[in-house]
């Protein structure tokens, strides 16, 4: 796994999932957003426990396929597997890791999900994927992964949030700043991606997540996981 340098460097562009991003990117992953690997076994073990054969699971903005790997590796039953990404680089590193594991079924589709038409699914993934979506489009799109859900639907999704009280808010971001130093990150790089996704990460609330999943229609949202600002969501229909 090659190790992600991406921000010692000044950037001279803004951040984009570009050849650069996608040959690090697990490395960023597991270094950037903590429990990440966690986060994926809780996904897996709960779409496990309820997996039939041939269930139809798609991971919005699958990256290297990570997941998606994990649940064909896991599953004891066979799944129907997509991977949707808008980065080229990261279909083709994605491609080459299914390759080399010998997971040629998983789809892995170059699209935008605010294009792509999403029907007919068992479970929905968006591990980190909402926060990069401009705000006043993420409603549809979750309006759209509902309607795209089977009637026993359950959408799984993580995102980075803000709090409403400021110093609490505050707080967190130096606990997490502090977690990434801890895992290699110098200041200058902490600062030059912070500085690179300025306008370009967008976080909500927790309440905020929560109600637009219940405007579009979900029945049941809880928080299955939380480590400070990072927080993984399930919405059941």
């Amino acid at each position: 796994m090659s190790k992600d340098r991406v921000f010692s460097k000044r950037l001279d562009k803004q951040f984009e999932f570009d050849e650069t991003v996608a040959s690090v990117f697990d490395d960023m992953l597991d270094r950037s957003v903590p429990y990440y690997n966690e986060v994926i076994n809780l996904i897996t073990s709960l779409i496990i426990f309820e997996a039939t054969p041939n269930m139809r699971i798609i991971d919005l903005g699958s990256s290297t396929a990570r997941l998606l790997l994990q649940l064909h590796n896991t599953s004891k039953v066979p799944l129907q597997l997509y991977g949707i990404d808008n980065s080229p680089a990261m279909i083709k590193r994605a491609t080459q890791k299914c390759n080399a594991f010998g997971a040629d079924e998983i789809e892995l589709i170059l699209d935008d999900i605010l294009q792509y038409e999403i029907r007919d699914f068992d479970v929905v993934i968006a591990n980190y994927t909402l926060q990069f979506i401009r705000p006043i489009q993420r409603p549809k799109l979750i309006s759209r992964i509902y309607n795209g859900l089977n009637s026993s639907g359950v959408f799984y999704f993580s995102e980075k949030v803000v709090f409403s009280d400021r110093k609490l808010d505050k707080q967190m971001i130096d606990i997490y700043y502090e977690y990434k130093r801890s895992q290699g990150y110098s200041d200058y790089e902490i600062a030059s991606k912070r500085e690179a996704l300025e306008n370009v990460l967008i976080p909500f609330t927790i309440e905020e997540n929560i109600k637009m999943c219940k405007e579009a229609g979900f029945k049941e949202i809880d928080t299955i996981f939380q480590w400070a600002n990072f927080v993984t969501f399930r919405a059941s229909r």
